[in-house]
């Protein structure tokens, strides 16, 4: 199945045939008990929570009624983005356009189109959208005919992309584990999610070594410095010399979707695991710069080689494959449609397609559940300009969750 292989873990068969038990292991809850596939592992303590709940509305994941209502049918979508000041949904599609959808009808001329640049294969292709804070920039993430990463700048022509300008290329040892989200941070600056450079138990080291940039999420300034393409913000971490200049956070397999809740800022972050556990890491933002996740020497709490990884975090949730293969990170959610659902994270699982959602206090899960929605290859979610969520489902589908 073609649609399977953008996000599998390297040791699954993917399948949508995968069942909706509530076997997750919630990482931190005093009364969990982990599954013998995951012992427990001594690892750094996630750090505290950031945010105010004073100021929000409690979730309640048992009183929400979520349905899936279909929007738009659309070529393997893969990712979506809104551009500020605009209410059109910008979609990109795995094959190489960007189309912009208006009322469930998606215009007939793609915003852009670099199918010639790109290549459907393993799991490569056009991985992320975003959009400068003014709106009058597009960025693009995707593999190019070699297989490469690379991140572009486009001016935007009215609704049209215009001139080109290449930010970044990394070369990719393997065809698959490229990430490719791509976000405009709370802070205006762009981050850029990239895996550990593929194949199976990350062959090279990549996600213990900051002097790569493959297994970690980077952190730029997509103005141009002097001669060079973009600006290294002057606080990130690793700029005295540790690493990277451009690394944000390290020891990632491969950072499917992450995303920034829209009310506190804090980065949430879906990394696919190798064979056996899926995880969810969750980081204050105003603290998260630096931090190790710990891939390979951990896939989620479980010790997977005697590599060194220093202040390792443990992420916030974790489950183990059972009939599930690929987290498909998601968002908080900040809308006002689904009564109960605010201030939750909904995620899914790309092999059984089901909509789930957590919620973390103090940093420890106090709520879970698996909703009566599937959505078949649920590849990527999305949020509107009212922060409504939306499903990808890269069978061809675009849903929007809402209250049933």
């Amino acid at each position: 199945m073609v649609a399977a292989v953008i996000v599998a873990s390297t040791a699954c068969s993917p399948s949508v045939d995968g069942g909706t038990g509530g076997s997750e292991q919630v990482v931190g809850t005093p009364s969990a008990q982990a599954p013998s596939s995951i012992p427990a592992a001594s690892r750094t303590p996630e750090p505290a929570p950031s945010s105010d709940r004073d100021e929000r509305a409690d979730p309640d994941l048992a009183a929400v009624t979520l349905v899936a209502r279909p929007v738009v049918e659309l070529d393997g979508p893969i990712a979506m983005a809104v551009r500020p000041g605009d209410d059109a949904l910008y979609v990109a599609e795995r094959a190489g356009r960007v189309v912009r959808v208006v009322d469930g009808t998606a215009a007939a001329t793609p915003v852009l189109d670099i199918t010639d640049q790109t290549t459907d294969d393993s799991e490569r292709g056009l991985l992320g959208l975003a959009f400068s804070p003014a709106g009058d920039t597009l960025y693009v993430s995707y593999t190019d005919l070699a297989g490469d990463s690379q991140l572009d700048a486009y001016t935007l022509d009215g609704n049209a992309a215009g001139d080109r300008r290449n930010l970044l290329s990394v070369q990719q040892p393997f065809s698959n584990h490229n990430g490719g989200n791509v976000v405009t941070g709370p802070d205006g600056l762009l981050y850029l999610g990239l895996g550990d450079g593929g194949s199976a138990n990350d062959p090279g080291g990549n996600g213990q070594d900051r002097s790569t940039l493959l297994g970690g999420i980077l952190r730029i300034d997509p103005s141009p410095s002097a001669d060079a393409p973009y600006t290294i913000p002057a606080d990130n971490p690793f700029v005295d010399g540790d690493g990277r200049d451009e690394l944000w956070l390290y020891g990632l397999r491969n950072p499917w979707r992450f995303s920034f809740d829209a009310d506190t800022d804090d980065v949430w972050i879906g990394d696919v695991g190798q064979s056996a556990v899926e995880e969810i890491d969750r980081l204050p933002f105003d603290r998260a710069g630096g931090t190790n996740l710990g891939w390979n020497a951990f896939e989620g709490t479980q010790r997977l080689t005697d590599a060194p990884a220093p202040d390792a975090v443990p992420p916030v949730f974790e489950y183990p494959h059972d009939g599930r293969c690929s987290v498909t990170g998601g968002y908080v959610y900040r809308g006002d449609d689904v009564a109960g659902l605010e201030g939750a994270y909904v995620y899914s699982d790309f092999c059984d397609g089901v909509v789930r959602a957590i919620v973390v206090e103090d940093g420890a899960v106090v709520q879970q559940r698996a909703f009566d929605v599937r959505v078949p290859s649920l590849v990527s979610y999305g949020q509107d300009a009212d922060l409504e969520l939306y499903a990808l489902s890269l069978e061809g589908t675009v849903l929007r969750l809402t209250d049933g």
